[in-house]
């Protein structure tokens, strides 16, 4: 394995039990430092809780959770633990479950989230002599800078495009000799399709050979899909702007779990119904404490995501910081279709596995009083003739219905049909008609 692999290899190679001293170390000082800040204050009194009665790692789960209406309630300034002064930076989340929650980084936030991101691109093979182009957004979204800031540290050649005129990126990528795409899994097919619009094989035409995706769910299948169009080797990235942004955790060159970065960080997962805590392997929302967080610390932030930790002790990577596995949904992306509970991303692994079926799909999830239904509008690889569709919708219905334990209705539409998104993909519809 080449050294470049690993970007701290002091610090991410580091037994176990020098890990545990440094979460419980920072763990204190962050109770600390946020007994101070009034939301926390008065979180705390309510269970009872002072800074000194934290002694252990398992004392963590006496502290209360977060969660992000409670961050919605405290804008702008009501999480933050340092004088407004300090502050360089500020970022957002998406605002795709509700209205964006600001986030603020002091010079302090910005090292460690460069370090973070460091780490992460090192573990995607990113060396000083790649070429890397950074397609998410400069701005309040934070996967542009999170991207930047960790290129930069590495010395990487950076191409900061940011998003959008996809036929433009494929130029630069072919000129300039990109050898690393970041960005959103849904956008590395999206540029795909520029490329062959063009006359260009982003397999054999572009020196593309890494690419490192974050900022929604995406399948094992799509990233097969990915990796095979491409001819790359595909690393998934997690993190959201609550936690600094991208750089939470990563894959490495084994893809078997994310590794967590744990000096910075501590991972539960809990039940998202009773908010108990489940052991390793057991799949729930992952709650996550920051550590060296220095504007907005925060303490067992519900993030939503599901996911599990793994229980695997050692990785041939050499790294010693827990995996969790790819993520799997979120808790409200979750919808339920006559009392059965259906979770977007199976839907997803059975589509993406199928060649015919093409890059883009919509799932519109049709509410009334007399019965919810389901249609998947779906983009086929080719255009079919008339029973080509026939025999792929009754294809699909089956696995589907096997899977979801619903029957959905399925139309095959034309290549290019369906609307192309530049970021985040939007494949859930509610149609709710009342009741």
């Amino acid at each position: 394995m080449p050294d470049s692999w690993i970007w701290n290899p002091r610090v991410e190679s580091m037994p176990r039990e020098d890990i545990r001293k440094i979460q419980l170390e920072k763990l204190k000082e962050t109770v600390y430092r946020l007994y101070n800040v009034d939301y926390y204050h008065r979180k705390m009194k309510e269970v009872g809780l002072k800074p000194d009665d934290i002694k252990t790692l398992s004392d963590l789960r006496k502290l209360p959770f977060t969660t992000k209406d409670d961050l919605q309630e405290c804008q702008p300034y009501g999480h933050v633990a340092v004088a407004l002064s300090d502050i360089v930076e500020v970022h957002g989340t998406s605002g795709t479950t509700g209205e964006p929650i600001f986030q603020y980084y002091t010079k302090r936030d910005i090292e460690n989230w460069s370090e973070l991101m460091a780490r992460s691109l090192a573990a995607a093979g990113l060396t000083k002599r790649d070429v890397i182009q950074i397609t998410p957004s400069f701005s309040l979204f934070t996967g542009g800078f999170g991207f930047f800031y960790g290129a930069r540290k590495i010395g990487a050649f950076i191409v900061p495009t940011g998003p959008g005129y996809s036929k433009r990126q494929i130029y630069v990528m072919v000129k300039l000799g990109t050898t690393m795409i970041a960005g959103v899994a849904n956008y590395a097919l999206r540029l795909a399709e520029a490329a062959y619009e063009m006359g260009i094989d982003p397999a054999k035409d572009t020196k593309v050979r890494k690419g490192v995706f974050g900022a929604e769910m995406w399948s094992d299948s799509l990233r097969r899909k990915i990796e095979s169009i491409w001819d790359m080797e595909s690393f998934d990235i997690y993190g959201m702007a609550e936690l600094y942004g991208p750089g939470t955790a990563i894959d490495c060159q084994y893809h078997n779990g994310l590794h967590v970065w744990e000096d910075h960080y501590i991972v539960e997962v809990i039940d998202p119904k009773t908010g108990d805590l489940l052991e390793p392997e057991e799949k729930g929302e992952l709650v996550i404490t920051t550590l060296t967080k220095d504007a907005v610390p925060l303490i067992r932030y519900r993030t939503r995501d599901i996911s599990r930790i793994l229980d695997t002790k050692t990785c041939d990577c050499g790294r010693t910081h827990i995996k969790i596995d790819r993520i799997q949904g979120r808790t409200d992306d979750m919808f339920i279709i006559n009392g059965v509970n259906i979770w977007p991303s199976t839907i997803e692994l059975i589509l993406m596995k199928h060649p015919f079926v093409g890059n883009e799909y919509q799932v519109i999830v049709r509410k009334s009083m007399s019965g919810d239904k389901i249609l998947i509008k779906i983009e086929s690889s080719r255009k079919l003739d008339k029973y080509e569709k026939e025999a792929m919708v009754k294809k699909l219905q089956y696995e589907l219905k096997e899977n979801i334990l619903v029957t959905p209705e399925i139309e095959i539409v034309d290549p290019g049909t369906l609307p192309r998104s530049e970021g985040k993909a939007k494949r859930i519809i509610i149609e709710d008609e009342g009741i």
